[in-house]
């Protein structure tokens, strides 16, 4: 028998990025049990398990020492190229959560209608649509739902910086409907 029929016989699951998330996950709940002297607190007069600390240290102990065995426990031990294509996956998320926050700390700034108008096209470009049809289709949907959110639910999002440049008349329909 070779070694990776005995491995995947022993641990059934596909391994590729599980070390590289353990070892990472292990890491970072060492440094979360460093923190909870700073970060919490015992209270004089209060019971064991209604302590400000109690609980949120049992979670990280727990973490802690249940990552600490799923380390032991794994077959492998060194981290291979499988391991770190599936960490760029992981990554890959982060990018849009990226466009997100540039969106909302753009908001502010340039509006809600401007930043929707340029994110939507942009987003749909980045997704791989590439074509004149569906980004005028990103815009028209972006423009549709600023109209909804602003106009019609009067939802409250602060007017752009950027509206203070225009007319007082113009400023004032820009900020309660875009």
């Amino acid at each position: 028998m070779t070694d990776k029929s005995v491995e995947e016989r022993r641990f059934p699951a596909p391994l590729r990025g599980q070390l590289l998330f353990a070892v990472i996950f292990f890491v970072l709940s060492l440094f979360l049990l460093s923190q909870i002297g700073d970060q919490t607190k015992w209270v004089k007069k209060t019971s064991f398990a209604a302590q400000p600390r109690f609980w949120p240290m049992v979670g990280i102990l727990l973490m802690t020492i249940c990552t600490g065995l799923h380390l032991w426990k794994l077959p492998r031990r060194r981290i291979n190229i499988a391991d770190w294509r599936e960490a760029k996956k992981w990554f890959a998320v982060i990018e849009f959560g990226i466009w997100f926050f540039v969106y909302v700390v753009t908001v502010p700034i340039i509006g809600y209608l401007f930043a929707t108008l340029i994110f939507m096209p942009s987003l749909s470009y980045r997704m791989g649509y590439r074509t004149r049809t569906p980004l005028l289709w990103s815009v028209a949907f972006g423009f549709g739902t600023v109209v909804l959110f602003k106009s019609f639910l009067s939802v409250k999002i602060p007017g752009g910086l950027i509206y203070e440049y225009l007319p007082s008349a113009l400023r004032s329909f820009f900020i309660l409907n875009f």
